[in-house]
């Protein structure tokens, strides 16, 4: 996945879209986002002062978050512009989802007469963790033959409808809250959506279903609507349970009833919370024929809006995990060793393995979960301490989760360069290096809120125990896979620049992009074959040696500390990677020669002389300064040089290449043994 940054109070749309520096507009980032792009937007208001153009229309498979934890707080669009729409003419939204895009965490409004937040036609996106608000005609407009998933979103203070359905359109529209609108949700035309585990309370009505509509509704909570909770009109035929399938909806506490049934047919309900005395026109009351246990929305009502509900909900679906007695599931709350031996017991039923230890001296026999720990430890999952002792009590922590994920599901591969993508990669203990690369590679690994945090010595959660194993259950084949801006992507090396395809460079730059150390233009091009200056090259420097000072700094007489890169130049110089010339200057502004180039990275790895019988392979070797010589000698045998297009000239004296420049700072990071090697033919 690329990711851009928006943020709308410092970024620039003539930036990178790199963290370090955001785009300005979310409407200048959605014409940089390719396929697989995701989108981060920063807190602040996104409308036409800040630059915005409506409507914002997000490509298909492109993801735009903001801050779904909460919602959308603080991350507001704001505003409306003209749609065309093929089924309804002339609209005016503010958001316009294509297929498989995704808009998760912001706060949509749009105050124009007949506005409309989120509109959705004929695709299949994703609408999860947002607040709709103050949107005069619908929150969320679904139309066409639409089949999106509308997921944990709030739509309050809405004067017509929250969720607005027409046409033929379809989807899932689950764990929403309607609150404080006309009509919650509104179904209409030959719609057949599925309508689950939603909240609707405090409207004027909270469903409202006509024409030929034939929705499945399950596990929705109505109450408190100032009409009534569900209506039913013309010819709508609402799904409301089966006897092997009871739909547990709950109806009560409508001020004018629950259910107004206004069609000529008779409704049939199975499994329902609802008092007959509180409907209105022909309702067939049939019992189920299963236990009608845990009614209205969300199995553990201390889910809503966690960011790993849906990990829960799907291993709650398959009796993997469960919950409490009181109905919840305690996302937050610590696992010990014992309880994750019992849910690898629960999950996986593998081969045990000879010669395996699965008896511990503080597991007595009559433990509770010994069974579970002697087969979690035969399977190879779990193994006890040094001094042999399991230590069921103790909270376990998120590297000792994905080892034993890795050690036990028996999984193989993964780069120890992928580590890179962690920043917190330094509290990896050794035991468990290799285990993380091989569980990122698999997407194993799972980071909330930050996608480059993994927290190894942090206890886990259980939301985070039910995320890992959610994803090694997709490694077994035993679940499908989920759609969520939380699992880190195995790889790390799609191109991100237009115009690399092909070029001799290609494999360094897009590795070093994707470690988020190089980054190109705002037009999306890289550039390689355009030269690179002093100035530049010591911001490349810093970005990926992070050097540490090895003397003090010092005042270049042609620099001030306004110049973009007096930082980089200040810090390059003190890690003894560049120094300036004779006469106190440093030149910024002038170009890099290759010799400069090898020469510091010679001297800011400290890399000790080399034998000058090495320059006999470069057929230009009288080219080399003299002064240069030995720091040559030394780069060549540290496998620092790359000659393109003759792996056999040097060019010392030739302008260096952005690409030229990548390449050789790579292949310094490959002798230092950060990343590994790339199979090139110009490396010498």
């Amino acid at each position: 996945m690329t990711t851009l940054y928006v943020n709308p109070v410092t970024g620039r749309d003539q930036g990178t879209g790199s963290q370090n520096a955001p785009f300005k507009t979310l409407t200048y980032s959605l014409t940089q986002a390719g396929k697989n792009t995701i989108i981060r937007l920063s807190p602040g208001t996104y409308d036409g002062q800040s630059g915005e153009k409506f409507p914002l229309i997000i490509p298909s498979g492109v993801m735009v978050i903001g801050q779904e934890s909460q919602q959308g707080k603080g991350v507001i669009l704001s505003g409306g512009g003209v749609y065309q729409s093929p089924t309804f003419q002339q609209q005016n939204i503010t958001v316009l989802l294509q297929d498989q895009a995704q808009l998760r965490g912001v706060t949509v409004r749009n105050g124009q007469a007949k506005g409309i937040g989120i509109w959705i036609e004929s695709s299949a996106p994703t609408v999860a963790q947002n607040t709709v608000t103050q949107c005069p005609l619908a929150g969320i407009f679904i139309t066409g033959t639409a089949k999106p998933v509308i997921a944990d979103n709030r739509l309050v203070e809405m004067p017509a409808s929250g969720i607005f359905l027409r046409r033929n359109a379809k989807g899932e529209i689950r764990r929403n809250l309607c609150e404080k609108t006309a009509y919650g949700m509104t179904v209409s035309d030959d719609s057949a959506p599925l309508l689950a585990d939603n909240q609707l309370r405090g409207n004027r009505v909270g469903i409202y279903l006509t024409h030929r509509v034939k929705p499945v509704l399950r596990r929705n909570l109505l109450e408190f609507n100032a009409m009534t909770g569900l209506v039913v009109r013309e010819q709508a035929k609402p799904d409301l349970g089966h006897p092997q399938d009871p739909a547990l909806n709950i109806l009560r506490e409508n001020e004018q009833g629950d259910l107004s049934n206004e069609t000529t047919q008779t409704l049939v309900s199975v499994g329902n919370q609802l008092n007959p005395s509180r409907v209105q026109g022909r309702v067939d009351f049939v019992a189920a024929q299963v236990a009608t246990v845990g009614m209205g929305p969300l199995a553990f009502r201390d889910l809503e809006q966690h960011w790993g509900a849906d990990f829960i909900r799907v291993l709650a679906a398959g009796d993997w995990v469960r919950g409490f007695p009181d109905g919840t599931f305690r996302p937050e709350g610590k696992l010990t060793r014992a309880e994750f031996a019992a849910l690898l017991a629960k999950c996986f039923d593998l081969p045990r393995q000879l010669g395996t230890r699965f008896t511990f001296p503080d597991v007595p026999e009559g433990f509770w979960g010994a069974a579970a720990i002697g087969k979690a430890a035969a399977m190879g999952f779990l193994a006890g301490f040094g001094d042999g002792t399991f230590r069921p009590q103790a909270n376990l922590t998120r590297i000792q989760a994905l080892v034993a994920l890795v050690n036990g599901l028996g999984l193989t591969g993964g780069a120890l360069d992928g580590l890179l993508l962690y920043r917190d990669r330094t509290q990896i203990p050794s035991y468990g290096s290799q285990a993380v690369a091989i569980a990122t590679q698999k997407r194993l690994v799972v980071n909330y809120p930050d996608l480059k945090t993994l927290n190894p010595q942090r206890e886990i959660t259980r939301a985070e125990v039910a995320a890992f194993l959610h994803q090694a259950l997709v490694v077994t084949g035993k679940t499908t896979a989920l759609i969520s801006p939380y699992i880190v992507e195995a790889d790390f090396y799609l191109p991100s620049f237009t115009d690399i395809e092909g070029h001799w460079a290609e494999a360094f730059i897009r590795r070093l992009a994707s470690l988020d150390w190089i980054s190109g233009f705002p037009d999306g091009s890289f550039r390689p074959n355009d030269p690179i200056s002093r100035a530049q090259y010591a911001a490349l420097l810093v970005r990926v040696f992070n050097p540490q000072p090895m003397r003090p700094t010092t005042q270049f007489l042609d620099l001030l500390p306004d110049y973009w890169g007096w930082g980089a130049i200040q810090r390059a110089y003190q890690g003894g990677f560049l120094s300036g010339f004779p006469d106190g200057t440093f030149h910024p502004e002038q170009l890099l020669r290759r010799v400069h180039l090898l020469v510091s990275l010679v001297s800011g790895l400290g890399l000790p002389s080399g034998d000058l019988s090495r320059l006999e392979r470069y057929e230009d070797q009288g080219e080399i300064p003299s002064y240069a010589g030995s720091a040559i000698a030394a780069a060549t045998e540290a496998g620092f040089v790359v000659n393109y297009p003759r792996v056999t000239h040097l060019n010392p004296k030739q302008e260096a290449t952005r690409g030229e420049a990548v390449a050789m700072v790579y292949q310094a990071l490959v002798y230092q043994g950060k990343v590994s090697p790339i199979d090139s033919e110009y490396v010498v």
